[in-house]
């Protein structure tokens, strides 16, 4: 009886969340967004070359433990892909990443796909008064059933972790390029 119930209550839940109501609610309050940007002293070219060679990032980025390429195509950035291992929220975690998009020396996308949801991050630099401002913005959008739900729950919990985590990305990375 115990399991009949908990399997009428998941089919209600579930019906709830695959409604357009639910799925505009679920747009506009559980997708997480999360942009962070830092002034770095140095070219435009500088930072584009450090943000773009992902073999070193290990040596740049603190938190990163290991990166291991997958695939990277000769003349372009798009379709470079990679595992990442990283420390988040006191873990080792890995992730595999690809760029998606990219405009060369302005912006480049990457995707990861994970526990039923989508996470998208896009680096982009502007230059003013031989001054570079790095931007780092983060997306996450539940995918799955699941995923969803829990976003909805989580989301404000994990913003503020994500958050941190670009600052300290992109303070490493400032710090790594005004001392070369």
């Amino acid at each position: 009886m115990k399991l009949c119930k908990q399997k009428i209550i998941y089919n209600f839940i579930k019906s709830l969340c695959t409604t357009s109501a639910f799925n505009i609610f679920y747009q506009k309050r559980a997708q997480m967004k999360v942009t962070e940007e830092i002034e770095i002293k140095g070219s435009k070219e500088s930072v584009w070359k450090v943000i773009t060679d992902i073999d070193q990032w290990q040596n740049v980025i603190s938190s990163i433990i290991k990166i291991n390429v997958i695939n990277k195509p000769e003349s372009e950035l798009v379709g470079l892909k990679w595992q990442e291992t990283r420390e988040m929220f006191g873990k080792e975690a890995t992730e595999t990443m690809w760029i998606t998009d990219v405009v060369a020396g302005e912006y480049y996308a990457t995707r990861a796909e994970n526990h039923g949801s989508v996470y998208i991050t896009q680096l982009s630099i502007k230059e003013e008064d031989g001054k570079s401002t790095l931007s780092m913005s983060f997306t996450g959008t539940g995918e799955s059933f699941i995923a969803k739900f829990f976003s909805i729950l989580m989301a404000p919990l994990i913003k503020s972790s994500i958050k941190k985590a670009l600052i300290k990305d992109l303070e490493d990375i400032r710090d790594f390029i005004e001392k070369h």
